[in-house]
């Protein structure tokens, strides 16, 4: 998982303690049992105040019907966990079944974050870190975004949003971090999409989180092409000769402090970061964050190296926000047998992070 230095963390938190709302995502899918074995972790409440989002009575069901299969990993009692139960129509609770994603799971898991944001936005959270939710069931229960990042950023009243995604290698100790331009449109429209004007606010985005969040102020970012071999000198696609190359070299002259490089072709832009996370060759100064251009092309690499570390990060949001890189897998809910590292990684990064804001703040008071 994102791992952080445990000591320094534990020591700062005991002044500062992160408060973090953790909604709890599908109800169907796997979010309640990975909550219940992150919140097991006895050194999450040394770092953090934790409030579950969502329904203490599933939470209860989830907790017996796992310890009935046994072998597994320890369980956090809910009985001792901080819960807000968020109210539920009836007919909408009783419609929610461990393993089917359907427009009573999505009515829920919407309601758990719009309570999670109010609250927050409200001054009572200082983070949220979300569970996995399924946009299918929320587009059945008539709610129409592209996924959570989206409603973050409307509820938030922002429009300089993006998706990074962060995760340190077990191996070596490099950490990844790749931001995505595009997000969850179709593939046919990640051309027509892609603007320098889009480029500059993502690449605005990075930059500012790379300082604020990470400490980065002369940062090293690899750039993806768009086309196979990044167009080939215009014969594999114009987008690169037409724009993209244009628009580097300009960002290069209007950011002198910063290591742009790019177009780099998709296919081995990512032969770096695999070197430096597995540590089987030697790699001369990997990128500080590295800029894909659509969804897949940023995910599958990252997914490869990272599944069960990775940590979405939303940033340019008023708060910080983290959630596990995966979805709710509704085929193991409730077998006992889901993966809670990346869980236990976005709990762990967002009270880094919302530290790390809070020790900045001192330094300018």
């Amino acid at each position: 998982m994102y791992e952080i230095n445990q000591a320094n963390l534990v020591n700062f938190c005991q002044e500062n303690r992160p408060r973090l709302a953790l909604t709890l995502g599908d109800p169907a899918g796997i979010g309640p049992e990975v909550i219940l074995k992150a919140l097991a972790d006895p050194e999450v409440s040394q770092i953090c105040d934790v409030t579950v989002v969502g329904n203490r009575n599933l939470l209860v069901q989830t907790y017996h019907k796992l310890n009935l299969i046994g072998n597994l990993a320890p369980l956090a009692n809910p009985e001792q966990l901080s819960v807000i139960d968020v109210p539920l129509d009836e007919e909408i609770a009783t419609q929610i079944i461990t393993g089917v994603g359907n427009a009573a799971s999505g009515a829920a898991s919407f309601a758990y974050m719009e309570y999670a944001i109010a609250h927050t936005l409200a001054g009572k959270f200082d983070a949220i870190v979300t569970g996995p939710i399924a946009k299918s069931a929320w587009k059945a229960a008539g709610y129409n975004y592209p996924g959570q990042t989206e409603l973050l950023a409307q509820k938030s009243g922002v429009d300089r949003f993006g998706m990074l995604f962060v995760a340190r290698s077990p191996y070596t100790g490099w950490i990844l971090r790749a931001l995505l331009v595009t997000t969850h449109i179709p593939l046919r429209q990640v051309a027509d999409t892609l603007t320098p004007q889009l480029l500059t606010k993502k690449l605005d985005l990075l930059v500012e989180c790379l300082q604020r969040d990470f400490g980065i102020e002369k940062a090293k970012i690899a750039i993806a092409g768009l086309n196979p071999h990044s167009g080939e000198q215009g014969q594999l696609g114009n987008e690169e000769q037409d724009w993209l190359i244009p628009w580097i070299e300009q960002e290069r002259q209007n950011r002198p402090q910063l290591q742009l490089d790019g177009p780099i072709p998709p296919d081995t832009m990512w032969v770096k970061p695999g070197q430096a996370w597995y540590g089987n060759s030697v790699t001369q100064n990997p990128a500080d964050a590295y800029l894909a251009l659509y969804h897949d092309q940023g995910l599958i690499p990252v997914k490869l190296m990272a599944f069960d570390r990775a940590v979405n990060t939303s940033i340019g949001l008023p708060f910080v926000r983290t959630s596990p890189d995966h979805g709710t897998a509704f085929d193991i809910a409730g077998k006992g047998i889901a993966d809670a590292t990346s869980m236990e990684a976005a709990i762990y990064l967002a009270a880094e992070l919302v530290s790390q804001r809070f020790a900045a703040k001192k330094d300018k008071c």
